[in-house]
């Protein structure tokens, strides 16, 4: 959404090990850095070589940071577009980044739609039931974005004994779970993307909205000055990239992924899309 002082979303291979508690944090002040252009592995062939193939990458391109349009360019644009360009320039394959929609988007993978689901998604045990992940490429807790100035709540605690108060999130998400449990699910107004949540918690329609820490600060970056979030963390989660069961991308994909946890280049996406916005 670091360097070892920014690193509060865990970036290290040995979250597979053990599982991470400490979330995400936001940092201010740091200066946004460019990811760093992918170069071929020190070592020669110690990573799988996919010899050039496409991988059809899919992205809502409604997520930011992870992904969207860029306004000025018209292009996709995020996290996903670089962390994913930079995978295949350690393994050799190319992305075809395709915009799917959330809803049904890991059955269309399980029956073959899309080669990797790259949308920030939580790695869940339901879900282990339809399709596979890659390994934990980032951790992080869930959180109530709100208008700059909120005064009326400070803790999840109160926003659920406030019977008037509102949530809103994503349909189908475990941010949409989490804004049901907290008030119950008459409270809870559910859009087709955080993107229409986001506009309703500006309009005033409704009170808050439960989403990823990565997210909220991608949110607080484009409305600057008009948004930020409750200290609290709801939760301690974990992304991966989704892939149909038995899939033969996942071993390449994990291997790319922890050569860019060694040398540095997870840290500088990080820093670039999720501290420099």
């Amino acid at each position: 959404m670091k360097l070892m002082k920014l690193l509060t979303v865990v970036l290290v291979f040995s979250f597979v090990l053990a599982a991470c508690s400490t979330p995400a944090a936001p940092v201010e002040e740091a200066p946004a850095v460019e990811a760093p252009a992918v170069e071929a592995p020190a070592a020669e062939g110690t990573l799988p070589d996919l010899g050039g193939r496409e991988i059809i990458v899919a992205v809502e391109n409604a997520y930011p940071p992870f992904n969207y349009v860029d306004e000025t360019t018209g292009e996709g644009a995020g996290w996903d577009y670089d962390a994913f360009n930079a995978i295949c320039g350690y393994i050799n394959c190319v992305p075809v980044f395709t915009e799917a929609a959330w809803e049904g988007i890991f059955e269309a993978t399980a029956a073959g739609q899309y080669d990797v689901v790259a949308d920030g998604v939580t790695i869940t045990d339901e879900r282990k039931m339809t399709v596979a992940f890659s390994m934990p490429y980032m951790t992080y807790g869930q959180v109530v974005l709100v208008r700059a100035g909120e005064d009326r709540f400070t803790t999840s605690a109160e926003v659920t004994a406030n019977e008037s108060l509102i949530l809103a999130s994503q349909i189908g998400t475990t941010n949409e779970a989490k804004a049901i449990e907290l008030v119950g699910e008459a409270r809870v107004k559910s859009f087709d993307t955080f993107d229409g949540a986001v506009l309703a918690l500006l309009s005033k329609d409704v009170d808050g909205v439960v989403l990823d820490l990565p997210v909220a600060q991608g949110y607080e970056g484009s409305y600057a000055g008009k948004l930020s979030h409750l200290d609290e963390l709801l939760t301690s989660e974990a992304l991966g990239f989704v892939f149909p069961q038995g899939s033969d991308l996942i071993v390449p994909v994990d291997a790319a992924l922890q050569a860019m946890i060694d040398d540095g280049t997870m840290d500088a996406l990080y820093q670039k899309w999720f501290v420099g916005q």
